[in-house]
């Protein structure tokens, strides 16, 4: 008689073997370092995913050893290492993100507010660029908290699915049915008390935002009054970054 196979501990019946296991883990633990987080010990790193302590440690320094992470020799805490920082250069330049950089940095300087660029990663706007460069670039946010966010989801590419699950889809839908009869979205006080920030889709030909680009400014340089010429140059340099940013075949026709 044949002996059932034995499903390993920790193995539920229809989980992802073992290597896919200890890969997800491994990106987890990269994960964990979004948003310009402080260093992390391994037993913080072990809190936050939900691992003991020695699994934690195990795969940090696997990954350290690969380059992903390095890790202080005063405090032991790990922080990104030098790979990843190559693997977003190259990844930055393949997107072609660095000829981004000059649009919004002219964008900044004729509106004198801060000008983001930012693309979807899952539920979460990624502030991928900025003019000029501030702190905020490589920040993400859920898709419905920032005004980048509200734009890629009105406009979604096919395949993109839904964002974080909420209480009131009617609700969202509506607001997004709005933002796109108005071709923008604004918001108040999303950086800071009061700030205004105004955002636009950079389109493709199919009419999917593949990028969204904000203007954030104070009030008193945002104001009601102002509202259609910070768009009107918003709406321009998008069209710009359209052309920078996309395969021809991919970019809208020219408009007459």
């Amino acid at each position: 008689m044949t002996q059932a196979a034995r499903i390993p501990d920790g193995i539920a019946p229809g989980r992802a073997p073992a290597g896919s296991q200890a890969v997800q883990r491994a990106l987890d633990v990269l994960h964990s370092f979004h948003d310009n987080g402080p260093d992390l010990s391994a037993s913080e790193l072990a809190r936050r995913l939900g691992l003991s302590t020695s699994t934690a440690h195990r795969l940090a320094r696997t990954l350290v050893s690969a380059g992903f992470l390095e890790q202080d020799a005063r405090t032991a805490r790990y922080r990104l290492g030098p790979t990843v920082t190559e693997l977003g250069r190259l990844s930055y330049h393949q997107r072609g993100l660095h000829l981004a950089a000059p649009e919004l940095a002219d964008l900044a300087e004729r509106t004198r507010a801060a000008a983001e660029l930012a693309l979807r990663s899952g539920p979460h706007a990624v502030i991928v660029a900025g003019g000029p460069v501030t702190p905020e670039v490589g920040l993400r946010r859920p898709l419905r908290s920032t005004a980048l966010g509200r734009v890629l989801l009105a406009w979604p590419r096919p395949g993109d699915g839904d964002a974080a699950p909420v209480t009131e889809p009617g609700a969202l839908e509506a607001e997004l049915d709005g933002i796109r009869m108005e071709g923008h979205a604004h918001a108040v006080g999303e950086s800071t008390p009061e700030t205004r920030t105004l955002a636009v889709p950079v389109l493709d030909r199919c009419g999917h935002a593949r990028f969204a680009l904000a203007v954030r400014a104070a009030p008193e340089l945002l104001t009601d009054a102002n509202t259609p010429w910070f768009l009107a140059q918003a709406r321009a340099c998008a069209r710009a970054l359209e052309v920078l940013l996309l395969p021809p075949a991919e970019r809208r026709a020219p408009e007459a």
